[in-house]
């Protein structure tokens, strides 16, 4: 198909301002890219973060986006577009913003940053999974220093694979492909921080023990296990999950804390504070190793940059070794005001154990 020369995409006007429509240019495929027609996307908290804190806008209006979407194959240009072809479905964690931006009705990107779906798995499941999958590898081999080799050898077994592995806000959707991910590497002591809705679900999923966040001994709870030598905090919230996570971390081990840090949420009066720099976080017990995780360095695997997309993410799916993200659909008139309902329900903090996912073509 002959591509339109202009499209339509969802932008941040200024902070904590509604979403408004403008209008971007199409960008025809270069070398070893590809062209989707976007049907479904994600939004994030990093949405949030960056409709309401401004977190990396160098400038205003800045195009929104940057967690996932779905849609169909309809342009590829020259060179190693990983098999690809025109008519598939996939999905992306494309995040480069400009062409890549995720909420506009159509993403040119480097065909490493696709998957193709699987029989199976619906576009609107299909546009909640790369980004968080992305993460678990890239935090958990990069930050925790875990082992996840691909393919897995016959026969392997992890080093650490009895040590205990705690996931702080393991209901997040980084938190449930943490749990089916270590579980399928071979780590048999995976520990889950949650709220009591989500324990039976967390323990399909792989966890051996699930704690209440809520509760008012979890902390003492916690330290009752032996051998904790990984902690995951899906949530970084200064507050939150990192006051108690000071409190079990103890010489030796690695904490990984998603970034950016939340010293203050977003609400409907206040505007949010955040801190990237994991540093400037203090009062960890001496000899714990604290890392900030930042998805987007996950390139930087050459392994990763040409397998992790194009081949683990589908090949999990498709073997039903990771079952995608529970979503709830987001409606509205057209794409703004989904893509604007989507951010209220964020920042109402109306999300728990779901993505939001919401149509973008009309």
């Amino acid at each position: 198909m002959a591509l339109p020369q202009t499209q339509t995409a969802v932008a941040i006007a200024a902070p904590r301002q509604p979403l408004t429509r403008i209008t971007v240019p199409v960008h025809p495929p270069s070398t070893g890219e590809i062209t989707l027609k976007v049907s479904y996307t994600a939004s994030t908290p990093l949405d949030l973060h960056r409709a309401d804190g401004g977190l990396l806008i160098p400038q205003y209006p800045s195009q929104s986006g940057s967690g996932g979407a779905s849609g169909t194959v309809v342009a590829l240009g020259p060179g190693d577009t990983k098999g690809l072809q025109i008519g598939d479905k996939v999905s992306v964690f494309a995040f480069h913003g400009g062409k890549e931006a995720n909420h506009q009705n159509y993403i040119t990107c480097p065909a490493y940053l696709a998957s193709k779906i699987p029989d199976g798995i619906s576009e609107q499941a299909a546009a909640t999974v790369n980004v968080n999958l992305c993460t678990v590898f890239h935090t958990a081999t990069t930050d925790l220093g875990l082992e996840l080799p691909w393919p897995i050898p016959e026969g392997w077994e992890a080093r650490n694979k009895n040590d205990g592995v705690l996931i702080w806000g393991a209901s997040s959707s980084v938190g449930i492909y943490a749990v089916q991910v270590l579980r399928h590497w071979g780590y048999s002591n995976i520990l889950a921080v949650s709220s009591a809705a989500h324990h039976g679900y967390l323990r399909s999923l792989g966890a051996r023990r699930c704690f209440d966040y809520r509760a008012e001994g979890v902390v003492g709870e916690i330290l009752e296990e032996d051998g904790i030598r990984f902690v995951l905090d899906c949530i970084g919230s200064l507050g939150g999950s990192l006051a108690p996570l000071k409190k079990i971390a103890k010489k030796g081990d690695r904490v990984a804390v998603m970034l950016p840090v939340i010293v203050r949420d977003a609400t409907m009066d206040e505007e949010p504070v955040y801190e990237m720099d994991i540093g400037k976080v203090d009062g960890w017990a001496e000899g714990v190793d604290v890392r900030g995780a930042r998805t987007h360095f996950y390139l930087d695997n050459e392994l990763f940059k040409e397998k992790l997309q194009p081949e683990i993410v589908p090949t999990l799916l498709a073997q039903g070794v990771v079952q995608p993200n529970k979503y709830r659909e987001i409606e509205g008139r057209d794409m703004v005001e989904r893509a604007q309902n989507a951010l209220d329900e964020l920042r109402n903090r109306s999300v728990s154990g779901e993505r939001l996912v919401w149509r973008v073509s009309e």
